[in-house]
């Protein structure tokens, strides 16, 4: 397979170009008009324009990257700056606005403790997707079980890099600290933890507001948690037709709806100090191994129908060859 990554990197400005002119418009528009309906109306012609801007990508990776970006933190924080609920303002400096709204990224608060950088765990991180990159040249010899498990470390590894190096760039430039976005989820102790302290934690952040708080004051923390895993599931399912390029196929909702039922089965289930919960030593194992289990089941399979793993596991590839050039 052919990658063309110099096309990519030929349309990046113009997507860049095409973002800012939007987020700008966004942060004059919401500048000029109250909170409310109005102000989303005036919002409504970026958040349609938006999920069109990802297919100037023809790789994967930029792709469900910039779709992530735009289609899901930046659709999300707009549509809560169009009622004035943080964490955007229209007085912030346009830089400053710029980067919150597009990107995965929050600003720490002051009274935290300050987050220690790890070089140490960065380059950890980087050798090993480097190895992993390195045994995909040996893919078809593996067991599907092996591959499984080299997909499960990819994912969170490189999204972790990813995220990281985004957050840590943006942190530099507008000498802001800023929350990390992972929290070592493999020491998960529940469902709970896992999804709501550790994995992911920029989403977990804008879903809150969004979705859980709405939903908990009205009908209850239980309806709040199993409606925020539905609309990740949604997000998800919408993501990933960037990845396949092919319609939806309901799995991944699927997948983060049980995660959502079980979470909240979870939360009534501890709430009752006298019944039995796991040793505290097998915790890890029990959650690792069903977000596992379960993504085995319902997560990876839209991808690894149409081997479209085949095509992210080429442009890695092709990725450590396009830098052997640099």
């Amino acid at each position: 397979m052919d990658f063309s990554f110099s096309d990519d990197l030929y349309n990046f400005p113009k997507f860049g170009a095409a973002a800012f002119l939007l987020l700008s418009y966004a942060r004059f528009a919401s500048s000029r008009l109250r909170p409310g309906l109005l102000r989303l109306f005036s919002l409504l012609p970026v958040l349609s324009l938006f999920p069109f801007l990802p297919f100037i990508f023809s790789t994967i990776h930029l792709r469900v990257i910039s779709a992530f970006y735009l289609n899901w933190l930046a659709l999300f924080k707009l549509l809560l700056l169009s009622f004035d609920l943080p964490p955007l303002s229209p007085s912030l400096p346009l830089l400053s606005f710029l980067a919150f709204s597009s990107l995965p990224i929050k600003a720490k608060n002051p009274k935290d403790p300050p987050t220690h950088f790890s070089l140490l765990s960065l380059a950890t991180k980087a050798a090993l997707v480097s190895v992993i990159f390195s045994i995909y040249r040996y893919k078809q010899r593996l067991s599907s079980y092996i591959v499984f498990s080299l997909y499960c470390f990819h994912l969170y590894i490189a999204l972790d890099l990813v995220l990281f190096t985004t957050a840590w760039s943006v942190g530099w430039f507008l000498r802001t600290e800023l929350e990390p976005q992972f929290n070592k989820p493999y020491l998960s102790s529940s469902l709970r933890d896992f999804w709501g302290r550790r994995w992911n934690l920029m989403v977990s952040d804008i879903l809150r507001p969004t979705v859980y708080h709405p939903i908990r004051n009205r009908y209850g923390p239980m309806a709040g948690v199993i409606a925020t895993f539905a609309m990740s599931g949604l997000m998800h399912e919408f993501l990933f037709c960037y990845i396949t390029l092919d319609k939806p196929t309901g799995e991944v909702s699927l997948f983060f709806l049980l995660h959502g039922v079980c979470t909240a089965l979870e939360g009534w289930w501890v709430r009752h100090k006298n019944w039995w919960v796991p040793p505290v030593s097998v915790r890890p194992v029990l959650t690792l191994g069903f977000v596992a289990g379960t993504g085995y089941w319902l997560f990876f399979p839209p991808i690894l129908r149409n081997h479209t793993d085949d095509i992210v596991v080429a442009e890695c590839l092709a990725l450590i060859g396009f830098g052997s050039l640099w």
